[in-house]
């Protein structure tokens, strides 16, 4: 099949609540609305099986495997539909501690599947806690001949991760994220969003959980660094383009990665023995 020049891309943001019944009902007009407006991905929020504000360790509870209901219900409304869907659950480990995991759907099956690496232990997080680290470096997916990487969140912060989706071939980055609120977060959001679609002249298409506790603001940036859709903290619904063009104009004219000097290794470290210090609230 002859890869599209362009293509509609969207990414949703909404207040995820603690019933995944209740979340389905969210996602399932947002994929037919995507369906309709003839987009072809569609990138939901980190983790909207369940979000819970206090007690977050009951996420061990509502944590479901890939083929429990919560999955099963999105995959059975894709099935015909062209678009792509991405979104973030938590998903059942056999240690008792989930997995925060991005499941990619499309045409009523899983396509791809990336569990998160790194864990949200900062500022006055400590994800950690009740969640399992994985340590498999995430797929790219094919969205009408363009490569989509996934990651997720906290994951945007370590901009090897980025260059080394990059490197492996991605023209975009899927980056369903939860980012909570706290003194200049919003500011961290939108430099790192910006900063590694700039560093790797790539697309970044950014959800972000619009609920309590999460600043939304999701944004759909270009290959040199352009916001070319942004929502702000309600749900929301921001759609724009991946371009064939605009990607080798940006690597034409800023080609940093044929001028990089250092390969990325993609073995993962040890995960450190503590928890990071808790700096501020947020």
């Amino acid at each position: 099949m002859t890869a599209s020049p362009r293509i509609p891309v969207s990414a949703a943001q909404f207040a995820a609540s603690e019933r995944w019944e209740e979340n389905v009902e969210i996602i399932l007009p947002l994929i037919d609305a995507a369906e309709r407006d003839g987009v072809r991905l569609l990138v939901l929020p980190e983790g909207v099986l369940a979000r819970f504000t206090t007690r977050r360790e009951r996420i061990k509870d509502a944590a479901q495997p890939l083929d429990g209901p919560f999955v099963t219900a999105l995959l059975q409304h894709t099935r015909g539909a062209a678009v792509t869907v991405v979104v973030g659950i938590h998903e059942t480990s056999d240690n008792g501690r989930p997995y925060n995991t991005l499941v990619a759907l499309r045409g009523g099956e899983i396509i791809a599947v990336y569990r998160k690496l790194h864990l949200y232990d900062a500022f006055s997080g400590a994800e950690s806690d009740n969640i399992t680290a994985a340590d498999e470096v995430p797929p790219l997916i094919d969205v009408d001949g363009f490569r989509i990487g996934l990651m997720t969140c906290y994951d945007v912060r370590f901009p090897e991760l980025a260059r080394l989706l990059a490197l492996r071939g991605a023209d975009a980055i899927a980056l369903p994220a939860a980012w909570a609120r706290g003194l200049l977060k919003e500011a961290h959001w939108r430099t790192l969003v910006t900063a590694r679609a700039l560093d790797n002249t790539l697309y970044l298409v950014a959800s972000g959980e619009a609920g309590a506790g999460c600043i939304g603001q999701s944004l759909i940036v270009d290959p040199l660094g352009v916001t070319i859709a942004q929502a702000a903290e309600a749900p929301a619904v921001i759609t724009n383009h991946l371009d064939r063009e605009r990607i080798e104009h940006a690597r034409s004219s800023l080609p940093v990665l044929e001028h990089r000097r250092f390969e990325v290794d993609p073995t993962p470290r040890a995960l450190p023995p503590v928890h990071t210090p808790i700096l501020e609230r947020s």
